[in-house]
């Protein structure tokens, strides 16, 4: 891909999409960002637009400005902590695909990089996290030619974004002993960009990138 890409990203509210976006926008490999949004995200950038939109499982009002789209970095998700299974279910398996089935119908060649997390079970046995994981994984990889499940561990934020959640500043300590006993589980914010952006470009080999590949993928962009 020789022209400089044009990205969605959903989740810039949180500290993954926030990050995410704010790579893209340092990157002169990215021309133009859409952000979908519940609540407005606070940015203002010149090739940044927004659309703020109350209902993830009918875009149909929008449809219109989804197109024309190279990639989406679906990074909106929350934790199975302190939620029913029913709508952890709902936001993490439901929610994803409506919104995957949607750009699918508007642009079928569009590279979707979602991001999944270390401990996913592709096998999908049970109903816990793990499996409702690998069962939006499986499904995304089998609906597009060009989609991507990124599996990081321990993320490291990026410092000076508003979006961090507060009890990262009480274990960042762990990000520099982690990262050399077990590599693969500890990967920067930059990092997990730079593979999204390297895969939408280049393309990659494998459908389900751990931490291992998440790094490396990020020292050749």
């Amino acid at each position: 891909m020789s022209k400089a890409i044009k990205v969605i990203i959903t989740g810039t509210t949180g500290m993954v999409g926030e990050g995410v976006m704010h790579q893209c926008l340092l990157n002169p490999d990215v021309a133009e960002i859409l952000i979908i949004n519940r609540k407005p995200a606070g940015y203002v950038h010149p090739k940044l637009k927004e659309i703020v939109h109350q209902d993830f499982f009918d875009l149909l009002p929008v449809e219109d400005e989804l197109v024309g789209y190279d990639a989406c970095y679906f990074c909106l998700g929350i934790s199975s902590v302190g939620v029913s299974k029913e709508d952890y279910y709902k936001t993490t398996y439901m929610l994803t695909m409506s919104v995957a089935q949607t750009l699918y119908g508007l642009t079928p060649d569009i590279t979707f990089c979602y991001v999944s997390g270390a401990g996913t079970d592709s096998n999908e046995k049970g109903d816990g996290w793990a499996a409702v994981k690998g069962k939006t994984e499986n499904e995304l990889i089998g609906l597009f030619k060009n989609a991507y499940a990124f599996r990081p561990g321990f993320i490291k934020p990026i410092k000076g974004l508003t979006k961090t959640h507060s009890f990262y500043k009480f274990i960042n300590w762990l990000f520099p002993l982690g990262r050399s006993v077990y590599p693969a589980g500890f990967c920067t914010l930059q990092e997990l960009a730079a593979a999204m952006l390297k895969v939408t470009i280049s393309g990659y080999d494998k459908k389900v990138l751990e931490g291992k590949d998440i790094i490396a993928l990020a020292k050749t962009s």
